[in-house]
Order: C-alpha cells, then sequence, then structure tokens
C-alpha cells in the first residue's frame, strides 16, 4: 500500500517511522510519502491560508497549493505504476471512523491524506479531486483538533495493522473490539499474563482451569460487563439475534432486556444505579 500524506508540519508525522508501522515500511509492506505543503507555494512567506470568504473568524488554506502539490504527487504514484486513489480528509464535520471503514480504507491500494490546519481546506479542492478519485470524509471523534495530523496518525495505524503479513499472527485482529463479526461488536474484556499474582492481585481462577469453554464463557461475560459499562449503545444497536442462551442469562443480570422488536433495553432501576 502506498500512503501520501500532504502537512504543513512533517515533523508531526514521525511516529510513521516507528512501532508497527515503522516496521512495515522497512519490510515494503508500507510505502510512505510524507509531502510539505509550503512547497507549493510561490510568495516569498510560504503562504497557505487566506480570509474566508462571507467573514467569520479564523483562516482558510488556500486552493491553489493543495491543487498543485495533489496534481504532482498524483503524477509521480501514477508514473510509479500504483493506481486507484482515494483521498481522506480528516475532518470533524467527517463521517465517523470506525473499524469497519478502517477495512475499507486497508483494502485499497493508494491513500492521500490531507490534514488541513486553521478552518479548513477551501471546499473546491475536494469538489475537485471527487471527480478523479473517491474521497473519504473522517471524523475520529467528537472533539476539534489544532489539526489533522494526529488524526492520519490514528486513521493510519487502524489501517496498516489490517495488512497482510504487519501483525505477527494474522488471526490478530479478528477479535478486536468494534471488528466486523467480532463478537457482536462488543468491547473486549478484561487481560492478563505472568505473574500470576502482582502487589496482591490475581488471577481470575478460570483462566487457570485450562478448560477452553469456561474461559471462552468468561471472556464473552467480562465483554458483555465492560460493555455495559462503557458503551451501551453498542447492546442496544445489536439485533438479539447474536446473543446465546448464556448471554441472555448475563445480560438480564446487567439490567438488560429483550424488547417485542428484537433488541434490548436496560432497566431504568439498572441505569440510575
Amino acid at each position: 500500500m502506498r500512503l501520501d500524506v500532504v502537512t504543513i508540519f512533517p515533523e508531526y508525522l514521525e511516529p510513521l517511522n516507528v512501532s508497527l508501522v515503522g516496521k512495515a515500511r522497512a519490510r515494503g509492506q508500507l510505502d510512505v510519502h510524507v509531502h510539505d505543503l509550503r512547497q507549493w507555494t510561490y510568495d516569498r512567506h510560504n503562504t497557505v491560508d487566506d480570509t474566508p470568504y462571507g467573514g467569520g473568524p479564523g483562516m482558510v488554506m488556500k486552493t491553489e497549493p493543495w491543487g498543485d502539490c495533489l496534481d504532482e504527487l498524483l503524477a509521480d504514484g501514477y508514473e510509479a505504476g500504483v493506481g486507484a486513489p482515494a483521498l481522506v480528509v480528516p475532518t470533524p464535520s467527517g463521517r465517523p471512523f470506525t473499524q469497519e471503514l478502517a477495512v475499507e480504507l486497508s483494502e485499497r491500494p493508494w491513500l492521500v491524506f490531507t490534514p488541513a490546519r486553521y478552518e479548513g481546506i477551501d471546499r473546491r479542492v475536494m469538489d475537485e479531486y471527487a471527480t478523479r478519485m473517491p474521497v473519504y470524509e473522517v471524523s475520529i471523534g467528537d472533539y476539534v483538533l489544532a489539526g489533522g495530523e494526529a488524526a492520519v496518525l490514528v486513521i493510519t495505524e487502524a489501517v496498516a495493522r489490517l495488512l497482510p503479513g504487519v501483525l505477527g499472527n494474522a488471526e490478530s485482529h479478528r477479535d478486536d473490539s468494534f471488528a466486523p463479526g467480532a463478537m457482536a461488536n462488543l468491547l473486549e474484556g478484561p487481560v492478563y499474563t505472568k505473574p500470576p499474582e502482582w502487589r496482591g492481585h490475581g488471577i481470575p481462577d478460570v483462566l487457570l482451569s485450562g478448560h477452553h469453554g469456561k474461559i471462552a464463557r468468561w471472556r464473552r461475560d467480562e465483554a458483555l460487563r465492560r460493555t455495559t459499562a462503557n458503551r451501551p449503545d453498542l447492546i442496544e444497536r445489536c439485533d438479539a439475534a447474536v446473543f446465546d442462551k448464556k448471554d441472555r442469562e448475563m445480560l438480564s443480570i446487567l439490567g438488560w432486556e429483550p424488547e417485542p422488536g428484537g433488541r434490548f433495553w436496560r432497566k431504568r432501576e439498572a441505569v440510575e444505579e
């Protein structure tokens, strides 16, 4: 996979050289190119922004540097034999970034990231390149950052770990929280490793039992507990058909009841506790 990132702060992308992503780059599984947008400016101040039409606070990133930069890097990629690019625009006004979207992006051969600063990029840039390639406007959460570079790091790591050969164990991501089809999209429960006792804290007996069926059931129950505590909306969105008899027993203990429409809702007293 090829990744191009255009930014006015190339140093912000240094984490792409370390950890899982860095190793994938070293092995040639990721071909990453970071571009300084200011190289496509033509005034002595390297200006990339201007005041917004219609007035208002803040500045807007200009069309010319973005257009010239994207044209050049697309030509370079095509000349190198890469095709089917997709533009990824981190923005608070985009669609939520989910594991499902990470999977979709991991199946594309070439991603071009445009992390913005200030009030964002002139809309005409996205409209222009939407005529040439798919454009994904993506939000990593309901909050606002100073710029989109942090979002690029988040999206890149989520996507890179899905590429064949990047993880040591090819099955490692199958049971991730939010993985498509994994445990009805429940959060993962707690995990433990050696030593068996640490500062007075032990390991749940079931994990030492060697009984795979009981261990699997315990993990499922803990996933239901954690999801109930931290993300009850995930359970509310699940079709009741994904829960077996034991799941339903645990959900009842946790304060959930099935509704006629086939989904679960929490009893008022359970929510108030």
